[in-house]
C-alpha cells in the first residue's frame, strides 16, 4: 500500500499536468491507483497546509489549483474602517504575504499609489473615499490595473457588486465573509500556475458540461435536470454601449449564480457555454430555484444597470426613460427536456470519428445540444484576459 508522501507525489503530478483538477478526477486518478479514499484526503489537506496546492467551490464543483511561489513576496493591502474585522481579514489571509492595514479609503489611495501592491480586499464603507471610488482609482490607472481587487462588502450586493465589476473589481465577497473562502480566493488569485484565474472562464469547463449531459441521459431518476440561462439581449446591449459593458453583465451573472449554487448546496454547479449563456444542472429542485431566483435578481437589479451606462434618474422607470431602440436585458431560463437532448447528441455523434470521443463534447457541441447555435456572441480567452466579439447577426440587428 503506497505511503503518504507516495500519494503526495502522484496527486502533485496529475494538478501539475493540468493545473486544475476536480475532485471527482482526483478520486478516479485514485481509485485507478488503489489509493484509499481517506488517504487521498488526507494527501490533499497536507498539500493545501504546505501551500503548494489551493481548493475552491468553482460553480459547484470542488476543483483544486496548482499553485507556484511568486518570485518576490506578494504585497496585499486590507482596506476596511472596522479595526476589528480588518484585523480578521488580515488574519484570514494567512502567512507567508506582506499585509498592510490601512482604515481610510483617501489613505488607501495615496499608499496605493506609491505602493503598488498586488492584491487589495476593499470594503465599499469607508471614511474619505468610498470603496468604489478606490477600485475605479485602481483600474483606471496604467500602472496599477492589474493589481487584483476583492470587494468584501455588507452592502447590498447585487447593486454594489455592478458598479464594483464595472469599476474592474475581481471578484465581490458578501459579509459576513467565509475566512476561508477568502483565504483560497487570494491564494488562486496570486498563485495560481498558468493562466490567471478568472472567477467567470473558471467555471466547469466543457469536460465537465459534456459529463453533466451525459449524466442527465443516463439517470432514470427524473429529478435530474440539465437547463440552460441565456442573457438575452446581450449582444445588442454590448454594440450600444462597449464589449466591456457586456463582460461585466457577464460576469455579474456568473457571481450569482456562483452564489446560489453556494446557497442551495448539493451536487448542483453551473458551467459557462463561451457565449451569452450558461448551464445549470443537478436536482430539479435545486436547478429550479436557483433558475428563477437568479432571473428575479437580475430583474431587480436592472434599473442600476442602465443607470451606470448613463441613465438617470432610475425613479422614473425603466418604461419612461427608454425608447425602443434601446437595447433591454433579461434572463431567459428552460429545461433542456430530455427527448429533445437525445435527438440532438444523436445528431453531434455522426460527426464524431471515434467512439471514445462519446462523452467527450466541444463547446460548439455542447451548443448545438443545448440549444444555442445561434451565437450572437463569443468569448475568447487569452494571458491578457477575456474578449467579447459581437456576431454579424446581432450588428445587423443594430
Amino acid at each position: 500500500m503506497k505511503g503518504i508522501e507516495d500519494v503526495e507525489s502522484d496527486v502533485m503530478s496529475l494538478i501539475n499536468d493540468k493545473q486544475e483538477v476536480t475532485y471527482n478526477e482526483l478520486k478516479d486518478y485514485a481509485s485507478s491507483l488503489d489509493i484509499d479514499d481517506n488517504l487521498l484526503k488526507r494527501a490533499l489537506a497536507e498539500l493545501e497546509k504546505a501551500s503548494a496546492i489551493a481548493s475552491r467551490n468553482s460553480g459547484g464543483i470542488l476543483t483544486y489549483y496548482m499553485l507556484q511561489e511568486p518570485q518576490r513576496i506578494s504585497r496585499i493591502f486590507v482596506v476596511e474602517d472596522d479595526k476589528n474585522i480588518n484585523k480578521l481579514m488580515a488574519v484570514s489571509l494567512g502567512s507567508g504575504y506582506d499585509i498592510t492595514q490601512i482604515y481610510d479609503g483617501s489613505e488607501a489611495i495615496q499608499k496605493i499609489k506609491l505602493e503598488k501592491p498586488d492584491l487589495v480586499v476593499l470594503d465599499l464603507m469607508l471614511p474619505g473615499a468610498d470603496g468604489l471610488e478606490v477600485c475605479q482609482t485602481i483600474k483606471k490607472e496604467a500602472a496599477l490595473r492589474d493589481t487584483t481587487v476583492i470587494i468584501v462588502s455588507a452592502l447590498d450586493a447585487t447593486t454594489n457588486r455592478v458598479r464594483g465589476i464595472k469599476y474592474g473589481a475581481d471578484y465581490y465577497i458578501k459579509k459576513p465573509f467565509d475566512p476561508d473562502e477568502l483565504r483560497s480566493l487570494v491564494r488562486i488569485f496570486l498563485k495560481k500556475k498558468g493562466k490567471k484565474f478568472d472567477p467567470l472562464i473558471d467555471l466547469p469547463n466543457e469536460e465537465r458540461i459534456s459529463d453533466s449531459v451525459e449524466k442527465a441521459l443516463k439517470e432514470s431518476d427524473s429529478d435530474y435536470e440539465i437547463s440552460r440561462l441565456r442573457v438575452e439581449g446581450l449582444a445588442s446591449f454590448a454594440g450600444k454601449f462597449g464589449n466591456e459593458s457586456g463582460i461585466t453583465i457577464l460576469r455579474l451573472v456568473s457571481q450569482l449564480l456562483q452564489d446560489k449554487v453556494r446557497e442551495v448546496g448539493g451536487e448542483t454547479f453551473v458551467g459557462f457555454l463561451n457565449g451569452d449563456d450558461f448551464v445549470i444542472a443537478g436536482d430539479k429542485k435545486n436547478v429550479d430555484r436557483i433558475g428563477e431566483s437568479i432571473k428575479s435578481e437580475f430583474q431587480a437589479v436592472l434599473p442600476f444597470i442602465y443607470q451606470s451606462e448613463g441613465y438617470k434618474p432610475i425613479e422614473k422607470g425603466i418604461e419612461d426613460i427608454y425608447s425602443v431602440q434601446n437595447p433591454t436585458l433579461a434572463l431567459g431560463y428552460n429545461e433542456i427536456k430530455k427527448e429533445m437532448l437525445i435527438a440532438r447528441r444523436a445528431e453531434v455523434l455522426k460527426g464524431k470519428k471515434k467512439k471514445e470521443d462519446v462523452g467527450s463534447y466541444t463547446y460548439d457541441e455542447l451548443r448545438r445540444m443545448l440549444g444555442s447555435e445561434n451565437l450572437d456572441i463569443t468569448i475568447t480567452r487569452d494571458d491578457n484576459g477575456v474578449k467579447l466579439s459581437v456576431g454579424k447577426r446581432a450588428e445587423k440587428e443594430e
